[in-house]
C-alpha cells in the first residue's frame, strides 16, 4: 500500500468511527480487519495530525483563560472565578468556593491563619464537617472589632473552623485598634498577645479578605466615623486603595504612611508575605483596585474572585 492510499484508508476509518460514529467492530467488518487493527490506526491517525481531538472545557470551566492570564500577569500560584452574581450573594458565593478550596488543599497538621470579615465567615460557615483532617489548627490574624461585628471576629471564624474538623482554635484577646502607636507596642508585648502573633507567622495557610477604598470598608465606617478628621484627611491625601488584614495599603500593595497603620493590631504585611499559601477572597466592584494592589505588591498568591472583578484585574 502506498502512502497516499494508507494515509486515505486511516481518513476512512477515522471518519467513520469519530465523524459517523460507528463501534470498532463495525469498522473492522466494513474494512474486513482485526479491531486492535483499527485501534492501531485511529492511534496513527491521530500521531499524525489527520484527528484532532479537542476539549471543550470552556463549557466546563468557562473562566480558565481569564484565570490564566491573571496568574500570569501577577504571578499567582492560582486563580478561581465564579460566575458574577448579585451583591447580596457574591459573598457567600465566594466563601462557598473558599470552604471547597481549603477541603481540596488541606494537609493533616496544619496551621491555617485567618482575617476577620463577611467572606472569611461565609468560608468557615461552609466549611464540610467531612472535612475530618487530623490536627488543624487554626489563628487569627488580626484583633477583634467589637460587639457590633462579632459573628465576622477572627476568633469567631477560627473557632468555627476548628468545630467543623474537630481541629484547634486559637484566640487572641485584642482589640482590632488601640489609641496610639505607644499603646501598640506595650500591646504587642504582652505575652498573651505576642505568643499568637509569634505563632501566626509559622501558619502554612493564610486565609484572607481584601478590602476596597476606604470609604466602602466595614472597618472604616466602624472605627473611622468615630476617630480624628486627621486620620480621614491622612487616608484621603495619601491614596489608600484598599486594605488586607486591616493594614492600609496603597496602590503597589504597599503599607500606607498613616496613623491607623501605627495602631493596628494585625499581622504586618512582611509577616504575612511569608506565610507559603495566602489565599485572598474578595469580589465586587468596589473592591477591584484593592484586590489589584494586593496581587501588585505580592501579598497573596491564590485569588478567588468573581468573574466581573477579575476581568478589572486585567484592566
Amino acid at each position: 500500500m502506498s502512502y497516499s492510499d494508507d494515509r486515505r484508508l486511516l481518513v476512512e476509518i477515522a471518519s467513520m468511527y469519530y465523524e459517523e460514529g460507528a463501534k470498532q467492530s463495525e469498522v473492522a467488518k466494513k474494512f474486513n480487519i482485526s479491531r486492535s487493527l483499527v485501534s492501531k490506526y485511529l492511534s496513527k491517525a491521530r500521531d499524525l495530525g489527520l484527528v484532532e481531538i479537542i476539549i471543550h472545557d470552556d463549557l466546563a470551566h468557562p473562566y480558565r483563560m481569564l484565570e490564566e492570564k491573571i496568574m500570569e500577569q501577577y504571578g499567582m500560584k492560582e486563580v478561581i472565578c465564579i460566575a458574577p452574581t448579585g451583591v447580596e450573594m457574591l459573598n457567600k458565593r465566594i466563601g462557598i468556593t473558599a470552604a471547597k478550596y481549603l477541603a481540596r488543599i488541606l494537609q493533616p497538621n496544619q496551621k491555617i491563619g485567618v482575617s476577620a470579615g463577611t467572606v472569611v465567615h461565609e468560608a468557615a460557615m461552609n466549611f464540610s464537617q467531612k472535612n475530618q483532617m487530623e490536627n488543624l489548627s487554626f489563628l487569627p490574624l488580626v484583633g477583634g472589632m467589637g460587639q457590633q461585628h462579632m459573628a465576622l471576629q477572627a476568633n469567631v471564624v477560627c473557632e468555627l473552623f476548628a468545630k467543623k474538623c474537630d481541629g484547634r482554635a486559637v484566640e487572641l484577646h485584642a482589640p482590632i485598634t488601640v489609641d496610639s502607636a505607644e499603646a501598640k507596642r506595650v500591646f504587642m508585648e504582652q505575652s498573651f498577645i505576642k505568643n499568637v502573633f509569634d505563632e501566626a507567622k509559622s501558619v502554612d495557610v493564610a486565609l484572607v479578605g481584601i478590602g476596597g477604598l476606604p470609604a466602602y470598608s466595614t472597618m472604616t465606617k466602624t472605627y473611622l466615623l468615630a476617630d480624628s478628621d486627621h486620620l480621614r484627611t491622612e487616608l484621603s491625601e495619601r491614596k489608600v486603595t484598599g486594605d488586607i488584614c486591616y493594614n492600609f495599603i496603597d496602590k503597589d500593595g504597599q503599607l500606607a504612611e498613616c496613623t491607623w497603620n501605627e495602631r493596628v493590631l494585625a499581622i504586618n504585611l512582611d509577616d504575612l508575605k511569608k506565610i507559603p499559601l495566602r489565599i485572598g477572597v474578595s469580589g465586587g466592584k468596589e473592591k477591584s483596585e484593592g484586590i489589584r494592589a494586593a496581587l501588585r505588591g505580592g501579598l497573596v498568591n491564590v485569588l478567588i474572585t468573581d468573574e466581573e472583578t477579575a476581568k478589572k484585574l486585567l484592566d
